[in-house]
């Protein structure tokens, strides 16, 4: 099928790249240049593993362009619609400028069959408003939401190899002649028996939302959890080992640390709150305000607890933080609890040092008061406590034993409860989790 992609961020660019793996001819648009030039010459503008190696192999087919002139839609049989919905400035809500402003570029380009397939995350409603402009424009286009379930770190095989499809249909009806095109885009994950389920398009809005909304408050209860384990003197890992065992309750998602960032689950849980205020729903949702509190207070946390671990404050104490990205296998900086965190330790008067195997540009950009260093044994040297707060796998592997010989003071504070206790302990370090005894 001939396919355009309108927006080229992190979804838009690995949605684009795999529909062309997938068979398809793509183009993809954005009105970023920089970004473009770089997609054009197979290079990825952001840090996901297995992305350039694939945009180097589809494009020596032929098989995907890029450009920034969005005429380039006209004669594509498919256009999906890739660009971010970001908090609004000062308010709770998504901002839909970018979505509005694709679907407007996009409308002297649709002809009569089209089929503008949303991937945004967008508040319920916003589906059925675009189906009336779309329809306005070109009565015989259509609209669907194909909501996206993309793991920062495994995106490519995620679109490649989706858990499930997910149609929202203006009659949520499976006879719906879009559902035949979506099958015939996702034919070879269809083929290998990835579950389909077609929906009403309100219905198909909710699902992106509702599915963040469950695994923060399952990142956030745990961290609840954690807090009553510091009082207690319980274990928070061995607590989740034990009810994850509970088929109905699964181990995923209950690992206690600094809480959860990115561009996603954050903002889109302070979206869904804000929508289901304007729906007059705003009570079903007020537990979300909970999760988001415990959320943000981790980080907090995580300064006090380096205060007792530097024994006599935090002024002048060199602290060496392990990891910038929100999570691994990303560069993703965007409301990264460790960045959060070095700057708050940085304002109470520490000199922190952080490291990412990827993330530091991206970090400098948004913090450039603190200092970045990328060789880790140079970032570690003289540190009086270490704290790692991005679990990149370099850094669980971390020999205590060498380390022990290149800083001040073997103090470390885990702030994913990744590492072995004993294990640093006998090293002779002074270690410290969350919710750990």
């Amino acid at each position: 099928m001939r396919i355009s992609v309108i927006g080229c961020g992190y979804l838009g660019a690995v949605h684009a790249a795999c529909m062309a793996k997938l068979g398809h001819s793509v183009v993809g648009i954005d009105v970023d240049e920089r970004k473009i030039a770089e997609l054009a010459s197979a290079k990825a503008p952001f840090y996901e593993p297995g992305l350039e190696e694939l945009l180097k192999d589809v494009q020596e087919t032929g098989s995907l362009t890029f450009t920034t002139d969005i005429s380039a839609a006209a004669g594509s049989n498919v256009h999906f619609i890739c660009v971010g919905t970001p908090q609004k400035k000062g308010e709770n809500a998504a901002d839909l400028t970018f979505v509005d402003a694709a679907v407007q570029g996009l409308l002297p380009y649709l002809s009569s069959g089209d089929v503008v397939v949303g991937k945004s995350t967008v508040p319920v409603g916003t589906a059925s408003r675009l189906a009336g402009v779309i329809g306005q424009s070109e009565p015989e286009a259509h609209l669907v939401w194909n909501p996206e379930f993309l793991r920062e770190g495994h995106a490519v095989s995620d679109t490649l190899r989706p858990d499930r499809l997910v149609y929202g249909v203006s009659d949520g009806a499976e006879h719906n002649p879009c559902v035949e095109v979506l099958d015939e885009v996702y034919a070879i994950p269809l083929s290998t028996g990835t579950p389909r389920l077609v929906t009403d398009l309100p219905t198909a809005e909710l699902v992106k939302t509702a599915a963040n909304s469950f695994l923060a408050t399952k990142i956030s209860f745990i961290n609840a959890m954690a807090e009553l384990c510091d009082a207690a003197g319980a274990d928070v890992t061995r607590l989740a080992d034990a009810i994850g065992l509970d088929d109905r309750i699964g181990r995923k998602f209950l690992n206690a640390g600094i809480g959860f960032g990115g561009g996603c689950l954050p903002k889109d849980i302070r979206a869904f709150m804000a929508r289901a205020g304007e729906l007059g729903a705003d009570q079903a949702l007020t537990f979300l305000r909970e999760v988001d509190a415990i959320n943000m207070r981790r980080r907090s946390r995580v300064v006090e607890l380096t205060r007792e671990l530097c024994g006599d404050g935090l002024l002048g104490k060199r602290i060496t933080v392990l990891g910038a990205a929100f999570k691994p296998e990303s560069d993703d900086v965007r409301d990264s609890p460790a960045l959060s965190i070095a700057a708050q330790l940085q304002l109470q008067g520490a000199v922190v040092t952080v490291t990412d195997p990827k993330a530091l540009d991206n970090a400098a950009r948004r913090f450039p008061e603190l200092q970045y260093v990328q060789d880790v044994d140079l970032a570690l040297e003289k540190a009086d406590a270490v704290l790692l707060l991005t679990e990149w796998t370099e850094y669980k592997e971390l020999d205590p034993h060498l380390l022990a010989k290149s800083v001040s003071a073997p103090r470390i504070l885990d702030g994913r409860n990744v590492l072995d206790p004993a294990k640093w302990r006998s090293a002779g370090w002074q270690y410290r989790g969350l919710g750990r005894p």
